[in-house]
């Protein structure tokens, strides 16, 4: 018979007793941490290989992802902080709540319909609780971490704004942005060149580093547009970016492959050489 959740709790607990295992008896909030950030990441990545057919590794991700999640839990009960059922009835009371069109008598025509009374209701639970008080400077965007992925930080923000109405109404137009981001990339890049034409002496340090803060800024608005354009054709951005940079790993070692196969180094080999091999890679990726 499979095990059930209650399983896992109780197998949790039986691993932090003083008959259980001296390393998790040890652990703490602070010490599992890391663990839980690097198991969602790695059920984020499992995304892609369920996508292509491969559901296994997702299953096995998610186990890793809950087991921490009960491993808190019991850390959370010794503690006298809170217990796993009461972290499940939390989320099973919000859910419900934030759903009114399927729980109770609101309607929700849409997908964006839904996501914008999602917003009204959580405004509405800060309201309630007293949270509003705590700054007059409270935002929609405050509920999107500052301390997630630079790119996917960029999504959520960008996608907290469209479900009240600020944004692009085609995708077209962010288009138009991102090459109005381009030129003034390119801009900014030639009042360096054009800085690093003067005498040594008059380009001081202050100057490269406002140049370079400019060419930053202008690479980071670049990449904002860009989070809007994937958000607008329902791509996640990390993923899409994840599922790029694995294709680069691969094509890479193809490279390394066929130079090994030749007798040749990266260090020996030429531009020539690589590139050939890389569109030996591409045009086998289909």
């Amino acid at each position: 018979m499979p095990a059930s959740f209650d399983d896992l709790v109780a197998l949790m607990a039986r691993l932090r007793s003083p008959e259980g295992c001296p390393w998790d008896r040890e652990q703490t909030y602070a010490t599992l941490a890391p663990m839980l950030l690097e198991e969602a990441y790695e059920a984020f990545e499992a995304v892609e290989e369920a996508r292509e057919g491969r559901p296994a590794e997702l299953r096995d991700e998610l186990g890793d992802l809950l087991f921490q999640i009960v491993f808190y839990a019991q850390v959370a009960k010794e503690r006298g902080d809170f217990t796993v059922e009461d972290v499940t009835d939390a989320i099973h009371t919000k859910m419900v709540r934030r759903h009114p069109h399927v729980f109770a008598d609101a309607e929700a025509n849409d997908a964006a319909e839904v996501l914008r009374n999602w917003e009204a209701i959580k405004a509405a639970e800060k309201r309630a609780a007293g949270l509003e008080a705590k700054a007059e400077n409270a935002s929609l965007l405050d509920g999107v971490s500052t301390k997630a992925p630079a790119l996917m930080e960029a999504h959520q923000l960008s996608t907290k704004a469209a479900r009240v109405g600020f944004d692009w109404k085609r995708v077209e137009d962010i288009f138009d942005k991102l090459h109005e981001e381009i030129d003034e990339l390119r801009e900014a890049m030639r009042a360096g060149e054009q800085e690093g034409t003067k005498e040594t002496q008059v380009q001081t340090e202050a100057q490269t580093e406002a140049q370079q803060a400019r060419v930053r800024e202008e690479l980071g608005d670049l990449l904002f547009a860009v989070t809007n354009i994937a958000r607008h054709l329902g791509a996640e951005p990390e993923a899409a970016l994840k599922l790029a940079n694995r294709k680069f790993r691969r094509r890479f070692l193809h490279i390394e492959r066929g130079l090994a196969e030749r007798g040749r180094t990266l260090d020996a080999a030429s531009l020539d050489e690589m590139e050939a091999l890389w569109q030996e890679a591409k045009n086998s990726d289909g």
